[in-house]
């Protein structure tokens, strides 16, 4: 009972947090799929050189924290005086861009190379061929993957507590060493990250729907 007053009397500025989550993490995918698609393209391009530069980015990030990039964006850009907000969202795109590039990678090399040949056949251009017919195909194969990573995006979010953002994760260690008791917040803190995560995975799981019955 002691928890769900908490989980009451918290609310309001739990919910601020929890809307800055969500816009931290709407941007920041917003971006990443423009970084991830200009990689994936640079990838499948069969020039050498943009190959290893798409391979360089996404060795780069896998192989070092998300929180280092995070720091590196927001003491690395601030002769810019960028915002918190912006150091956070540049830092989460350009972690995610790196996964998103290999899941349309994956979903575009995953289309039978038939359908390029028979858009040429009918006078498309390559790039034309690749909008009109290949991305329409790989984007209904990308979107599972993509609404995971959109998820774990989510979850990355509360690293921007580091920075001290007032994220949901900064609110309730906030909360929980101005009243002693970390126990009690962070797990009311678990129960919207799940409220979050839930609420996406329906809207995924519709728009998957919508995109099959459409086929």
């Amino acid at each position: 009972m002691d928890l769900l007053t908490k989980f009451i009397d918290t609310y309001p500025v739990f919910l601020k947090g929890m809307l800055l989550t969500f816009e931290i993490t709407i941007v920041s995918i917003f971006i990443a799929i423009f970084i991830g698609l200009f990689f994936a393209f640079l990838k499948i391009s069969n020039v050498k050189i943009l190959e290893w530069i798409a391979d360089l980015y996404i060795f780069l990030v896998r192989g070092t924290p998300l929180v280092v990039q995070i720091f590196i964006f927001y003491f690395g850009l601030t002769a810019f005086n960028i915002s918190d907000f912006l150091a956070v969202v540049l830092g989460l795109a350009f972690h995610n861009g790196a996964y998103i590039a290999e899941i349309f990678r994956g979903a575009i090399q995953s289309i039978d190379h038939g359908q390029m040949e028979a858009g040429r056949s009918l006078g498309m251009t390559k790039s034309l061929t690749m909008r009109r017919i290949i991305l329409p195909q790989a984007s209904r194969r990308a979107l599972p993957p993509l609404g995971n990573q959109f998820i774990i995006a989510l979850k990355d979010s509360s690293l921007a507590s580091f920075i001290g953002m007032y994220e949901l994760f900064n609110v309730a260690t906030t909360h929980g060493s101005l009243k002693y008791d970390y126990m009690s917040y962070l797990l009311i803190v678990a129960v919207y990250y799940l409220v979050l995560v839930l609420f996406f995975s329906i809207i995924v799981r519709i728009i998957e729907k919508k995109m099959s019955s459409s086929d």
